[in-house]
């Protein structure tokens, strides 16, 4: 009897060890030398493209200088990529913005035609455009004083024909007159040649100032 007592002392004291493990295990916290770090990831170096820098587009958006006015915006994309030390910072086709600063149309009597841009952002895949400060590209229409001398010319020669079949001598002189008359009055009516650069038209912007990108 007294075996069999010793016995299931025995038995139940072993079930409680077991138990008393088993609680132990669950309850143990993990070993701090088997955490999981992420690898470190290094922040991503900035670029400096210096001031001076040529920057050569090719228009998008269509701009002249008898329909743009200022402060109109436009589109155009990189046509050569940008480099800085010999790496390539920004690719061809990257989309750049620009506005107008100042458009005047030809005048009839005097005043060439001109256009002022100017780039004002660079476009990037993440979203958030990069500000840059350009030097403006300014353009002046064509003189017409050629053509005007020559329609004034030809004006007034109709006219001295005209006076010299109408009577010769004196009649040539006042025909001549009035013909040269004539010609004047077609170039006042005439406006100058205007700027229009039509989408592809590539022009050159220089940097005015170092942009971090």
């Amino acid at each position: 009897m007294r075996r069999i007592v010793y016995l299931l002392l025995g038995a139940a004291l072993a079930a409680n060890l077991i138990g008393c493990n088993k609680e132990d295990a669950s309850t143990a916290k993990p070993d701090s030398t088997s955490k999981s770090y992420e690898p470190f990831k290094k922040p991503e170096r900035r670029v400096v493209i210096p001031s001076g820098t040529r920057f050569r587009v090719s228009l998008i958006d269509a701009v002249s200088s008898d329909k743009s006015r200022p402060g109109d915006s436009f589109m155009a994309s990189l046509a050569e990529p940008i480099a800085v030390d010999g790496k390539t910072v920004l690719e061809k086709g990257t989309i750049i913005h620009g506005r107008v600063v100042d458009a005047k149309g030809s005048g009839r009597v005097k005043g060439r035609a001109t256009i002022e841009l100017t780039l004002t952002d660079i476009a990037r895949g993440n979203g958030q455009p990069v500000n840059i400060k350009t030097q403006p590209y300014r353009a002046v229409a064509e003189s017409t004083k050629k053509r005007d001398a020559a329609i004034i010319g030809g004006g007034a020669g109709v006219g001295a024909a005209i006076g010299a079949i109408a009577g010769g001598g004196k009649g040539a002189a006042i025909g001549a007159a009035v013909g040269g008359g004539a010609g004047t009055g077609t170039v006042l009516a005439t406006k100058g040649k205007e700027i229009r650069y039509s989408p592809e038209t590539r022009i050159s912007f220089t940097l005015a100032a170092s942009v971090e990108i």
